[in-house]
């Protein structure tokens, strides 16, 4: 849950920073800041006798994905559709979660599960339509990029709960993930080019990286105590804390009746799957 909460502090906080970087380079900034923090911590927090090569190619190849691909896709989501509506989208992880951690590790999908996951879907569809917002300024197809961010982490939470069985070792999967990404996105902020950009205005998306951190280490943790089953609804429950700041932090946040409805919908998806 806390891991969760601090998904939702990253969101709002990314929304105020985006008004002035693009999403690149908002990237190249907050990837790297935690990057660097986590070999700060590495020497003390990291369990080296358990150390397994296996482990930390399947650490790696889960940073190809994440958190490079769902902080690009989460940062043009939270610029085109807000940080409430990118966060309640973002629930349909558990959905994708479920279905690869059956696929990778054999965890059984009980029938409440599967009916859960049917009404995450049902909640996304209620979101989805055009009279769920009191105000929609962005084309429905943007709905694909928080989709696809789910599916990322859909992918890489049982991926990287099979590398936590091999090296049980939460922070070391995140130092290795966030290296690979760290490398990825310098290579293509590198690539683009682009103006130099002040420190105070990279200190926004530093403070993003730092949140979005811990979080996964604290997310990699949950994984390596529980079933995906489990960690996952739980991890997805952060829309509701990124509603109630964005209500308070960002006034523009203006959701209708319907798509309160719809995230309602979709959490209650979320608690089907976690009850089964």
């Amino acid at each position: 849950m806390l891991a969760a909460g601090l998904l939702a502090v990253a969101l709002v906080l990314a929304r105020l920073g985006l008004r002035a970087r693009p999403v690149v380079a908002a990237a190249a900034t907050s990837v790297p800041t935690a990057t660097a923090l986590l070999w700060l911590g590495a020497p003390a927090l990291v369990d080296f006798a358990g150390f397994d090569w296996r482990a930390v190619g399947i650490f790696a190849a889960a940073g190809v994905l994440f958190p490079i691909g769902v902080t690009l896709l989460s940062f043009e989501t939270n610029r085109r559709m807000g940080p409430a509506m990118a966060g309640a989208l973002a629930n349909t992880t558990p959905v994708f979660a479920l279905g690869f951690a059956a696929l990778l590790l054999g965890e059984h999908v009980s029938a409440l599960r599967g009916a859960g996951a049917l009404v995450v879907i049902a909640g996304v569809i209620v979101l989805t339509r055009p009279w769920a917002f009191a105000r929609r300024d962005w084309p429905l197809w943007v709905i694909v990029l928080p989709l696809a961010a789910a599916c990322i982490r859909g992918i890489v939470q049982p991926a990287v709960k099979l590398g936590l069985g091999l090296w049980p070792d939460a922070y070391a999967a995140s130092l290795v993930g966030y290296s690979v990404s760290s490398c990825i996105i310098l290579t293509l902020r590198a690539i683009r080019g682009g103006s130099r950009t002040r420190w105070r205005d990279r200190g926004m998306f530093m403070l993003v990286g730092v949140c979005n951190a811990a979080s996964v280490v604290l997310m990699y943790a949950a994984l390596a105590r529980g079933s995906v089953g489990l960690v996952a609804p739980l991890i997805a429950s952060y829309p509701l804390f990124t509603l109630a700041l964005g209500a308070v932090v960002l006034r523009e946040e203006r959701l209708g009746a319907p798509a309160l409805a719809g995230v309602a919908v979709t959490v209650l998806g979320v608690g089907l799957v976690l009850a089964g």
